[in-house]
């Protein structure tokens, strides 16, 4: 984690919507030691919130429910936070494929609504969390997520024209985050409990894999060093499924494997976390990329008669099909970093010897 986030985040307000999720639960357990001011979890899950009030059980932290859809219910809880990240969404890709709409309005319009609450009561940072399915989407969730992304870089850029600079408007985009709520991991544990064949779509498809700590120093890089309109990306490696698959197998002795199923509706066999035209004005600042916004404002005339050199990679986007490839035993160490799987493995000895 960065040293240089113990300083900011001292004696500061914080509000995390959709705080109940993975994200939240972790990022919390970081900013409880560095002396904020107030946590405040913004979210609909009255008991999610009530485990999450129970495993904590600090004075620091306030519970509020609400809906980020709910203009009015944000400004209850934006006056005086100093910092916000905004993680409430609708994630699952089958569920926003059946429900378009209902992700619109929590994606789109309910970060509409956070950011502009953050703008009226000039909070001092805000950073949006966004996923690998926003680049070339396919399917809602990505295309929702995609426009979460337009709407804050839009009003980013809007405040740089008014210069108002009371409020830092910026972003990260990751992958696959390992043992996430509604990744792949957890559903290959329920499989083996219930000593079943793991089912894989398609055994070549590849996925970035991104321990949810190295997502929340992401986190913390952008809010941080991030400018206005900026989004962060973390360089992660992938393997594909066949690879993740195997190494879950492998850890627990299951002797079944897996079989393929098919791509399912909305799926990709290889992930973007940078296309191809954002790579060409991106930053490489080591473990991360920095993509800042077009900055042609609004001046139409910017944007049909010039254009800018390409001063990065020309011919390829980062995808999990070309970034760093795991093999088995690389993923298997890497799976063994993670606490839930280090429980799962010691409940799966204790019971099974």
């Amino acid at each position: 984690m960065q040293e240089n986030f113990k300083e900011k985040i001292n004696d500061k307000a914080i509000l995390i919507t959709g705080g109940t999720g993975s994200f939240g639960n972790t990022v919390i357990g970081f900013l409880l030691k560095y002396n904020p001011k107030r946590i405040t979890i913004f979210s609909r899950d009255e008991k999610k919130q009530f485990d999450m009030r129970n495993k904590y059980s600090s004075s620091l932290l306030k519970f509020v429910i609400g809906d980020v859809r709910d203009k009015e219910s944000m400004g209850t809880v934006m006056d005086g936070i100093d910092y916000v990240f905004h993680a409430a969404a609708l994630k699952q890709v089958p569920a926003c494929e059946f429900f378009p709409i209902e992700a619109v309005k929590t994606n789109i319009l309910g970060a509409h609504n956070v950011i502009e609450s953050a703008l009226k009561y000039r909070v001092k940072r805000l950073v949006i969390l966004s996923t690998d399915k926003a680049v070339y989407p396919i399917n809602a969730m990505g295309m929702t997520k995609a426009l979460m992304e337009k709407v804050m870089i839009a009003q980013a850029r809007r405040a740089n024209e008014t210069k108002n600079n009371d409020t830092i408007l910026c972003g990260v985009r990751y992958g696959n985050v390992i043992y996430s709520r509604g990744s792949v991991l957890p559903y290959f544990i329920h499989q083996i409990k219930q000593n079943k064949e793991l089912t894989v779509t398609n055994a070549e498809m590849t996925r970035f894999l991104l321990p949810l700590v190295s997502a929340v120093d992401l986190v913390f890089h952008a809010m941080t060093r991030g400018e206005n309109g900026d989004m962060y990306v973390r360089k992660a490696p992938a393997a594909t499924m066949s690879t993740i698959a195997s190494a879950v197998c492998e850890l627990f002795s299951h002797k079944k494997g897996y079989k393929e199923v098919g791509i399912r509706a909305g799926e990709k066999m290889h992930e973007t976390l940078i296309s191809q035209e954002e790579l060409l004005r991106a930053e490489n600042q080591g473990d991360y990329y920095r993509i800042p916004s077009e900055s042609q404002g609004l001046d139409y005339n910017q944007y049909f008669l010039k254009g800018k050199k390409p001063t990065g990679n020309k011919f390829l986007s980062y995808t999990s099909e070309n970034t760093k490839r795991l093999n088995l035993e690389e993923t298997i160490a890497l799976l063994k970093t993670i606490p839930e799987i280090q429980e799962e493995l010691k409940n799966w000895k204790n019971k099974y010897g």
